[in-house]
């Protein structure tokens, strides 16, 4: 089947995670993206462990499917060269810090000179303009900037870093979208445009309620643990064996009286302190220790069989070797091998988009540095063998290259 965006073409100039997460989902859905990497050794995630046969396990997972060309931008040879790649793109994605491309001489202003409908989408710690623009950041530091530290761990402890790169992760998603958003745009107006993403933005936009609860309530959100802050109960107990996930419904008393019968604490069901959920949300702090000596008295999966049967939202706390390996997961297939001919094969999550009519999914291994430059000089630009090696020895392009792991490891 083909796939969707098979007719896009995107030059990738990110690093890292956030812009690379971005284009890996672009390449999942088909575009044929160019990793365009600084010899002689490239993307810094490249030295990013684990490591499998000489191969970071951390670029492997969010460069998959990708090409690899190298050019040095620094050159006015290379800087010609990928303007010239810019022609023929329709997109291009770079995370560097603001004013790393205009200082480059690829400011979109001069890549839009050359080709008005590319797209140029930049991620950045906080955005191209304000005080904090020229400000580098990583991860950790927009997720404690964005209060999602903050509301992060157990009541009354300190903050807290949730197990995921959120602040890379939700950037590059809006990126995608940016992208997306701006391509079915120029179907109108023949012409690309600039995107703009701070990663502190995006953690503004994905605290959820905690925003609009400051400005109602006027008191600061904390962190809750794994609970809700305005339904009850939601949230994780302790069983015999490990922890179950229960998640009432909004203004389902049904579901409460149920699970009250299915705990063995009927008596709660006629506690004026419990009967909705506003009340078993303001007077928490005598429920749960409740909840938690019933909970315990039976395994997880006990738990789960019973509650499910009953109709009542849960689930078990999985680890990652539990989640990987669940019926639904591997009925999904939502895990896949990928082989690399170095690197082995390492499974990885694939894409989440799944479509009726065209296929989506990973389309193969990530890329050796520099191993796609004659390649994607030839299909692009129409460039000879001879043309690529004429580049190549005046150190403008590199074929091959990346980090010596024995070095460093």
């Amino acid at each position: 089947m083909p796939r969707p965006m098979e007719d896009i073409r995107v030059l990738d100039l990110t690093w890292v995670l956030a812009g690379p997460f971005a284009s890996m989902i672009l390449a999942d859905l088909g575009a044929e993206v160019v990793k365009v990497e600084r010899p002689p050794n490239g993307d810094i995630s490249r030295t990013t462990g684990p490591y499998q046969n000489g191969w970071s396990g951390y670029f492997f997972s969010i460069n998959r499917g990708k090409k690899s060309i190298s050019i040095d931008l620094r050159s006015g040879d290379g800087k010609e060269l990928f303007l010239k790649l810019v022609e023929k793109a329709d997109v291009v994605i770079e995370n560097f810090t603001p004013g790393t491309m205009a200082r480059l001489g690829l400011g979109y202003d001069i890549l839009s000179a050359r080709n008005p409908r590319v797209i140029m989408a930049s991620v950045s710690g906080f955005g191209q303009t304000g005080p904090y623009s020229d400000r580098p950041a990583l991860d950790i530091v927009v997720q404690a900037m964005g209060g999602m530290m903050s509301i992060t761990g157990e009541a009354g402890g300190g903050p807290v870093r949730p197990g995921a790169s959120y602040g890379d992760l939700t950037a590059g998603l809006f990126a995608t979208i940016g992208v997306l958003t701006a391509l079915h745009e120029r179907e109108r107006s023949g012409r690309g445009q600039a995107i703009d993403i701070s990663m502190l933005d995006c953690q503004l936009a994905v605290m959820e309620n905690s925003i609009m609860r400051y400005f109602v309530t006027g008191e600061a959100p904390g962190p809750l643990g794994t609970r809700h802050p305005s339904a009850t109960p939601f949230q994780a107990f302790p069983t015999a064996d490990g922890h179950i996930v229960v998640a009432l419904a909004f203004g389902e008393e049904n579901q409460w009286n149920l699970l009250c019968a299915m705990l063995g604490v009927p008596e709660l069901i006629d506690d004026a302190r419990f009967e909705t959920g506003p009340k078993r949300t303001r007077n928490h702090a005598d429920l749960e220790p409740i909840l938690n000596v019933a909970f315990k008295k039976r395994t997880t999966h006990e738990w789960y069989a019973d509650l499910l049967e009953a109709g009542i939202p849960c689930g078990p706390v999985n680890t990652v070797p539990d989640v990987v390996g669940d019926e639904q997961v591997r009925f999904r297939e939502s895990i896949k091998e990928v082989t690399h001919p170095v690197a082995g094969t390492i499974p990885i999550a694939d894409t989440p988009i799944r479509l009726s009519r065209s296929e989506t999914g990973i389309q193969g291994p990530p890329p050796s540095m520099g191993e796609d430059t004659a390649g994607v000089l030839s299909s692009w630009l129409g460039m000879s063998e001879a043309g690529v090696a004429e580049l190549e020895s005046a150190h403008v392009v590199a074929t091959s290259g990346g980090p010596d792991l024995s070095r460093i490891t």
